[in-house]
């Protein structure tokens, strides 16, 4: 039983390992729910598709053109060798956020370190891409075009703060939606709890906020599949500028 709102958010160690003294290489609740999740997509990218298709298969065909069309508009011609990336996100991030709706789940995206850990490793891999392709040329996007070389001392560190800013942003967006979301679901549900148990009127009453919690849910289960497509929707922006170095 959860006694606190914010229990939901706590990690478990599930099996302690520690190889080397104070290293913790632990095996915890979030990493068992981020690895449910990329079974999952392992599993749906496995479906056989149909000339008649199921239910199933007619979801995944809908997310597949509607990211595909992500990519396509703000990348361009050159997205298509990285749609199966940014589709890979999309499924990942809104299969976490989905099982995590369930009561006694855990949401590895509401922890800021995941969801950080996430957008960081984004931003070092577009780094790196924009160097093989640009190499020294990717230092350019620091300096916009047409700007009097006066004014590189003012605009260098304000373009620098702005792109280090996106390693940082990306992530704390996924995770503020989803724990606020979570927190409201969470403190909704036990009040309307405390109402259903207690031997007076409050427990006719406490239909009204079942109905509220039950639209909560249906209101999380869009937010978990829209903060998903707005992360793959900023990814692909983000792909986009190291590639035309806007």
């Amino acid at each position: 039983m959860i006694y606190s709102t914010f229990e939901q958010f706590s990690i478990i160690r599930l099996i302690t390992v520690h190889p080397f003294g104070n290293m913790d290489l632990s095996f915890t609740n979030s990493a068992l729910y981020i690895l449910i999740g990329v079974i999952i997509i392992i599993a749906l990218h496995n479906i056989q598709g149909k000339l008649k298709p199921t239910r199933w298969q007619s979801v995944l065909e809908i997310i597949y053109e509607n990211i595909g069309n992500v990519v396509k508009e703000n990348i361009g011609t050159e997205g298509s060798k990285y749609f199966p990336f940014v589709l890979t996100i999309f499924l990942l991030i809104a299969t976490m956020n989905i099982v995590g709706i369930v009561p006694y789940t855990f949401t590895p995206t509401a922890h800021i370190i995941v969801a950080l850990g996430m957008s960081l490793s984004i931003w070092i891999g577009c780094t790196i891409m924009g160097l093989i392709i640009h190499r020294s040329d990717f230092f350019a996007m620091f300096m916009p075009a047409g700007t009097p070389i006066a004014m590189a001392p003012l605009i260098v560190p304000i373009e620098l703060i702005s792109y280090c800013t996106k390693a940082i942003t990306l992530g704390v967006r996924l995770a503020a939606n989803i724990t606020a979301g979570h927190l409201l679901f969470a403190i909704l549900a036990g009040f309307t709890w405390k109402m259903l148990i207690s031997a007076s009127y409050l427990t006719i009453l406490s239909a009204i906020p079942f109905l509220i919690v039950v639209a909560i849910t249906i209101l999380e289960m869009a937010v978990a599949l829209i903060q998903a497509y707005v992360f793959s929707l900023l990814l692909s922006i983000y792909i986009n500028d190291t590639i035309h170095l806007h």
